[in-house]
């Protein structure tokens, strides 16, 4: 049985209070099962109080950065570093299309914050826009999310905003698999939620979601959930 991600991006959003609110809503109603990885992604000023209800609820729940520094400790003003995110950190989104639009990241800074999850234990979610995005060395974990399908909107491209079909997105995450190998697991990032999240699920190449604007609303997010443990 595939593992099943269903990961929720909350870029910019909620403060401490909203984080635990809502932890305190979705935590209670998701089943342990071994194969559904069941991650959240807050701010860096809410990780160390979610990481907290998490535990004390013992909720079947993970907790990931959406940045790591691609620098060590040290003379780096208002990075993150892995060494420290570790303590806080199963997961760390990278390279996602909002930073490497808005914050100017490159493939290169991509790899190097790679290099410093994996040497802090912490599991690299690459964010890959097509075919052609590299998939920086021993990162196992991937997410195809085309820019004109995130919600928030990248681009002008008409229909910008919409899912890509869950054919498409598998044949993509086939490519990849191709070039890399069988043992990368793909998940699919774009305009996820609970009317369409079972398309991609059952998909032969997809292992799970990365939820960004949907995941806000717990309730919404908790259906998504749902939808993902009766397959």
């Amino acid at each position: 049985m595939k593992n099943i991600w269903i990961i929720a991006n909350w870029k910019s959003n909620k403060n401490i209070q909203e984080a635990l609110d809502w932890v305190a809503k979705v935590g209670p109603q998701i089943s342990k099962e071994e194969n559904l990885k069941v991650i959240v992604c807050p701010t860096f000023s809410a990780l160390s109080e979610v990481k907290k209800a998490i535990q004390v609820g013992n909720f079947p729940m993970l907790i990931g950065a959406q940045n790591l520094s691609s620098f060590g400790i040290g003379a780096y003003t208002g990075e993150e570093p892995a060494a420290i995110l570790k303590q806080f950190a199963d997961l760390a989104i990278l390279g996602h299309s909002e930073r490497r639009k808005n914050f100017h990241e490159t493939d290169e800074m991509v790899a190097k914050k790679v290099e410093q999850a994996l040497a802090n234990s912490i599991i690299p979610l690459v964010c890959v826009q097509n075919e052609e995005t590299p998939v920086p060395k021993d990162c196992n974990t991937i997410a195809y999310e085309p820019i004109w399908a995130i919600s928030t909107g990248l681009t002008n491209t008409p229909g910008a905003g919409r899912a890509d079909t869950p054919e498409d997105a598998d044949k993509v995450a086939g490519v990849f698999k191709q070039k890399y190998g069988p043992q990368l697991e793909i998940i699919y990032g774009g305009s996820v939620d609970s009317s369409n999240v079972e398309g991609f699920i059952t998909q032969e190449n997809i292992a799970g979601v990365l939820v960004g604007n949907a995941s806000l609303d717990a309730e919404e997010f908790l259906k998504i959930v749902k939808a993902c443990e009766e397959i």
